[in-house]
Formats: C-alpha cells, sequence, structure tokens
C-alpha cells in the first residue's frame, strides 16, 4: 500500500481560498475585481469602484454598493454597460459567443431549445426593442428566486417593456443588470438563503387558491380563502407551533410560547393579512404571515425560546372586496370588531353573519375571540412596500414611520345639463369643469406638503353625452398623511377652495364622508431596532411612511407597533399581478426580524 505523500507548502499556496466577504474585504483591489469578474458583463469598472467601499458587513452591503457605483456611473459608462450585454437567443448566443455565465443563464430559460415560432418571435422582439431604444432588452432571466423564468414570461415582460417611455426602459435595464449581478454573487459567495426560498415557495402554493381561474383573487370566506386558511394552519402546525386556532372571524392564529422559565411572559404579536384584491398579487400581506412562520420552525428546530409568547396571526380581511369593511380579521384580534358590519350584504345579497356561518364559523363568538390584548407588549408587521420608493433608491428594506390616516369623500355635483351647441360659455352651468378644477386644486394643495397626498380616483359623468353639458358629476377624494393635523389641514383648505369653485360656477355640492382613520405612528423605541439591525449589516436604515393602510393601523389602538417594509420590484407595482419580490430581499428581511426578534426578548 502506498502511503500518500504530504502535500508541499507550494501546493497548499496553490489552493485558492473560499471566497468570503473576509477574504474579500481583505482582498488587494486587483484581486477583489478578478475573484468577482463577470458579475457585471465584460465592466471591471464596476467592481474597481465597488472595492473602495470596502468594509462591507454583509452580502447586502456589497450588492448595494456595486448597485450605487453603477447609479453615480455617468451616462455614456451606463449605456457601454448596457451595450455589453448580449441579445437572448441573438447572434452571440447562436455563434456560442456568449461568456460561461450568460450562457448558462439563457440555456436555463430554455432560449437554446426555443420552438420555431419562438424564437421567430424573440428575434422580432430583438428587433423591435433596439429600434425603440437602440441598446438590447436585458433580463435577468434566473428570476425572483434564482430558479429561472419560462419562456413565456420573458416573452410577456419583454412586450410590456416595450411600451415604457426610453429613460424608463433605460432604468428598468440597468436594475436588471444589478438582479443579474446578485444572482451571480449568490453563486460565488456561499450565502444562506434558506428562509427567503420558503417563503416564495410558501407564496407560490398559496396562490394555488383562487376565487378565479385565471388569476389570484381570494375574498373573504369563499372555498379558496378557507383553503388558503387551511393551508396556514397546516404550515404552522408542522413549524412547531404550540397552539393553532381558527378564531370566529376566520383568523388563523400560531401561538409559539415563551421559554417555561419566564413567570408571567408578554405577548408579542406579528401577522398580516391573507385576502387579496381581485387579481392580485402573492405578496401583499401574505408576506408578514410566511415570513414568522418561517421563522418559527428555524427557533422550533433550534430548541430556541423567546422571554415572551410570540402569536403569529393570519388575518382573515383586511381588503374589504367582498363587504366593503376593511381590516375585519385585525378588528377582532384587537377586540375592536364592530357587529353591526355582520348585516352588510355582499353583491349576491349574502349577510356577513350567513357567510360565516355557512364556513363553519360563529358570529356570536367574535367578541370571545379576541386576542389577549393585555398582555400585547408590540406588534410588529413585514410588509412589502406597496410603492416605489425603496425600488428608486436600491434599497431592500426600510422602517416605517408611520401608517398614514386617511379621509375619503364622495362629492355629488350638480349643475344644469343643456344643449352643448345652443348654450354660450358664460350661460354654463357645467358640472364636469368644477370636478376638473377640483382635481387640480387636490394635486395643488397636497403636492408640497412631505407624506401627504391627494387622489381623485373617480371621476363620473352619470348618463353622460358627446352633445350635452355635463349636469352633474361625481367625484372623489382620498387625503392621507402620517400626521393626522396635516392631513385635516388640507381637507379643511380643500373644503373652502370646492366651495368657492362651485360659488363661481353656481354648482351645488353634496360631500359624504366614506372613512376617516385615524394616522398611526410607530413606537420610536423599537424602531431603533429595526434600524440598529439594518445598520448592523452595512445598509442604510432608510426611514418612510406608510401610505396604504395596513392590519398594523387596528393593533396600533392597543399596543405600540413597528413596520419594516421590504422592496418590491417592476416599479414598486402592488395590488396587480405584475407585484414582485426576490428571494434575497425576503431572506434579508427575515434575518432582519430575527434580530429584532432578540432585540425584544433582551428588552423584556
Amino acid at each position: 500500500m502506498t502511503t500518500p505523500s504530504a502535500p508541499t507548502p507550494s501546493s497548499i499556496a496553490s489552493v485558492p481560498a473560499p471566497l468570503t466577504l473576509d477574504v474579500l474585504n481583505a482582498a488587494s483591489v486587483g484581486d477583489f475585481t478578478h475573484r468577482l469578474d463577470g458579475l457585471y458583463e465584460h465592466s471591471p469598472w464596476v467592481m474597481e469602484r465597488a472595492a473602495a467601499r470596502r468594509p462591507f458587513a454583509s452580502a447586502a452591503a456589497l450588492k448595494l454598493a456595486m448597485a450605487t457605483v453603477v447609479r453615480e456611473a455617468s451616462r455614456d459608462e451606463q449605456l457601454a454597460l448596457i451595450r455589453a450585454h448580449p441579445e437572448l437567443a441573438g447572434r452571440a448566443a447562436i455563434a456560442g459567443e456568449l461568456t460561461a455565465d450568460s450562457a448558462g443563464e439563457q440555456a436555463r430559460a430554455g432560449l437554446n431549445a426555443c420552438t420555431p415560432d419562438e424564437f421567430a418571435t424573440l428575434q422580432t422582439l430583438n428587433a423591435d426593442y433596439r429600434a425603440r431604444f437602440g441598446f438590447p432588452f436585458i433580463i435577468a432571466v434566473r428570476g425572483p428566486t434564482g430558479a429561472g423564468l419560462t419562456r413565456a414570461q420573458i416573452i410577456a415582460a419583454w412586450q410590456r417593456r416595450l411600451r415604457h417611455a426610453p429613460d424608463q426602459e433605460f432604468n428598468e435595464a440597468l436594475r436588471q443588470i444589478n438582479r443579474i449581478a446578485e444572482i451571480r454573487l449568490a453563486d460565488r459567495l456561499p450565502q444562506p438563503r434558506a428562509f427567503g426560498e420558503q417563503i416564495m415557495q410558501w407564496a407560490e402554493a398559496l396562490a394555488s387558491h383562487s376565487d378565479s381561474p385565471d388569476d389570484l383573487t381570494c375574498t373573504y370566506l369563499t372555498p379558496a380563502h378557507r383553503a388558503a386558511a387551511a393551508q396556514i394552519a397546516a404550515w404552522m402546525q408542522a413549524a412547531g407551533f404550540d397552539s393553532v386556532r381558527h378564531d370566529a372571524i376566520g383568523n388563523v392564529v400560531g401561538r409559539y410560547r415563551a421559554d417555561p422559565a419566564q413567570p408571567a411572559p408578554a405577548l408579542v404579536a406579528t401577522g398580516s393579512h391573507y385576502d387579496t384584491v381581485r387579481n392580485g398579487g402573492k405578496y401583499d400581506g401574505r408576506l408578514g404571515v410566511l415570513l414568522p412562520i418561517v421563522l418559527v420552525d428555524h427557533l422550533h428546530r433550534a430548541g430556541r425560546r423567546l422571554p415572551y409568547d410570540l402569536d403569529v396571526v393570519a388575518f382573515a380581511e383586511e381588503e374589504g372586496v367582498r363587504y366593503g369593511s376593511t381590516f375585519l380579521g385585525s378588528s377582532a384580534y384587537a377586540g375592536r370588531f364592530d357587529p353591526a358590519v355582520l348585516d352588510a350584504v355582499d353583491a349576491q345579497g349574502i349577510a356577513m353573519r350567513d357567510a360565516l356561518r355557512a364556513a363553519g364559523l360563529d358570529p356570536d363568538a367574535i367578541d370571545a375571540a379576541a386576542g389577549d390584548v393585555a398582555r400585547l407588549k408590540h406588534y410588529f408587521e413585514v410588509h412589502i412596500e406597496q410603492g416605489p420608493v425603496l425600488f428608486e433608491r436600491n434599497l431592500p428594506v426600510g422602517v416605517v414611520t408611520s401608517i398614514a390616516g386617511s379621509v375619503r369623500r364622495m362629492l355629488t355635483l350638480r349643475g344644469v345639463a343643456s344643449h352643448a351647441g345652443t348654450t354660450p360659455m358664460d350661460m354654463r352651468r357645467d358640472a364636469a369643469c368644477a370636478a376638473a378644477e377640483i382635481v387640480l386644486a387636490v394635486e395643488r394643495r397636497c403636492g408640497n406638503t412631505p407624506s401627504l397626498v391627494g387622489t381623485v380616483g373617480v371621476l363620473t359623468v352619470p348618463n353622460g353625452s358627446v352633445n350635452v353639458i355635463p349636469g352633474a358629476c361625481t367625484v372623489s377624494l382620498d387625503i392621507r398623511a402620517a400626521d393626522n393635523a396635516v392631513r385635516d389641514a388640507a381637507v379643511a383648505d380643500l373644503e373652502t377652495e370646492i366651495a368657492a369653485i362651485c360659488a363661481r360656477r353656481q354648482i351645488t355640492v353634496v360631500t359624504e364622508e366614506l372613512m376617516r382613520a385615524a394616522a398611526a405612528p410607530c413606537a420610536p423605541h423599537e424602531m431603533a431596532y429595526w434600524s440598529d439591525a439594518i445598520a448592523a449589516r452595512g445598509l442604510p436604515a432608510h426611514a418612510l411612511p406608510s401610505g396604504a393602510g395596513h392590519d398594523a393601523m387596528k393593533l396600533a389602538e392597543v399596543a405600540p407597533i413597528t413596520m419594516l417594509f421590504t422592496r418590491c420590484g417592476n416599479g414598486g407595482i402592488s395590488h396587480n399581478p405584475l407585484e414582485i419580490m426576490t428571494a434575497d430581499d425576503a431572506q434579508l428581511a427575515a434575518e432582519l426580524t430575527l434580530d429584532f426578534l432578540e432585540r425584544l426578548a433582551s428588552d423584556t
């Protein structure tokens, strides 16, 4: 038997060290650039400039540094970077001239196995896109999870983006390049993504329960809604929750009990809603349900208990699609449910109390099903931003400062309907012209105040005709601000201006207030925990208000609250099938939440 010879010092030195952040932080600029060569196609200058921003506390900080280098580059450099990328299924692919990274990515998407019709479509799209924008179409073909997009998904995105304005598409191409680099970095620099991948897989599975075969619609107490609740409960049970219950409103509540050594544990709660709007997205609300279930599974497997009870609540209803009343689930858990809404009927004439009974729930037990809010120390919610702020700043997460309070009203304007040809312009009482002035007044008043927004979403001329001066018009108002005083001042100013507009035009106005919700400021003490956790990873803790309403608003009536926002792609779009996030951002949000839970534990 031959004894293997011991390795020589020279052979040991030739073995490259595994790629880690420590290795990258200590490397020379040349070695740093060489190790990460190819993340940005034929553009080593990106890595050279990123190296100057070391040290990196986390992979997320490295990714942000790379994206920032691209953002701060000159327009000519950015254009050269875009043009360095090959066309999908283009000449370079056919000739076998792609880099190894590009070839593997295109193959993973099946672009090397197109049918003749698909190939012809891609060539037409390549030509149309280049003619419109002057550079190749770029998309991260490995998609939000890294597993890969289908050819149909790629073609659909291509066709949609052909409608973009040139500057909009230029910026989108750069964002896709950053996503490609992020995916390639994950292949080279080992990064844990088990949390993020599980969240994305579960979101996909939950989306299979829909009221419609053509889109994701999951409205309150439908068979799809009940199936989603059953699936969430099953995941909670498998994750190791000590109890899982369906309450009388349809919430699914999982409790992970405190360390038994804790004599009188407080209660911390988290969650979000699992219902959707019609033709909605997969992550709105549901991220805040699935993420903490994944973390409880992690804690349970590690044999780790917290010094407080942790409730994870999948709220049955937040959107108000079926019955027009929002926050049904969170108001019940907070002990603030209004029993009058049980008499509401849906479009089919089914009363809510009857729908509850048909689902096997007891409407008379809703008050008794309230959570143990007397012990509730804190409620937090992890949610996609549903807006473009984080997206535009290339930031994966942000800390919410306050959830905007809103006032919604419906105005009915009445003038005189008369003949369009025979009524002189100075003798008209045109309700639509008054409405147009009101729309502009809202834009003007709300356009220059931070965190204040105003929207006219309904503008209707009942029984309108092309040759009749509008005698009536219906106008909606939605005024929101992170501070109630700011919102109310805007509403008061608009009331005055609307009255003046209508008086001048001899229009009568009837105002109906549809909703008034108070702003919900987040708790500064616990907000700092989120900010510290983000800063510890070398990322800016960007603070921003939430213009959208959330279940946290109801919990703010009984306990301090905080929220963590995650970036959503496609321009920040939400309530839409294009709503998207990445496994990388889901992973980071989960890690930050675990850190937050530990910081809360140290404060107990």
